[in-house]
């Protein structure tokens, strides 16, 4: 759950209208100083979910990316700053959709240097409580 929700914000701050531009900057940076916060590894994981939500809304017409799970049909693979989540699901406009992605984060895992993807089908009917934890 924990990783739905820094998705989530961070899709917000992304939101930011251009004329916020200065508030937008000041919500970056204060993302970024709790981000910090967090072990590497946990920082890497939520950063590739965001950007996931991210390049997803982006590249796909029609898609407003609410969540992302990357652990939902199986565990990602996290090695050091890179993270491989074959069993990925994406929540758009309240409809599920499977999602896989490799993503590297720069070395203190608050950037996005590589980010590879694949959007599958929508799932009908899936539910957090489908996830097996």
């Amino acid at each position: 759950m924990k990783h739905a929700f820094v998705a989530a914000l961070g899709l917000t701050i992304l939101a930011v209208p251009l004329s916020e531009a200065k508030t937008s900057e000041r919500q970056k940076k204060m993302l970024d100083q709790q981000m910090l916060k967090l072990d590497l590894g946990t920082r890497v994981e939520q950063r590739c979910d965001a950007g996931a939500g991210g390049v997803v809304s982006r590249e796909h017409k029609g898609f407003q990316v609410e969540q992302v799970i990357a652990y939902a049909f199986s565990d990602p693979e996290i090695r050091g700053t890179e993270v491989i989540a074959p069993g990925a699901i994406v929540r758009s406009r309240g409809k599920w959709y499977r999602l896989s992605f490799r993503c590297r984060t720069t070395a203190d895992g608050t950037g996005i240097e590589l980010f590879e993807h694949s959007l599958g089908a929508e799932v009908p009917g899936w539910t957090i409580d489908r996830i097996a934890r």
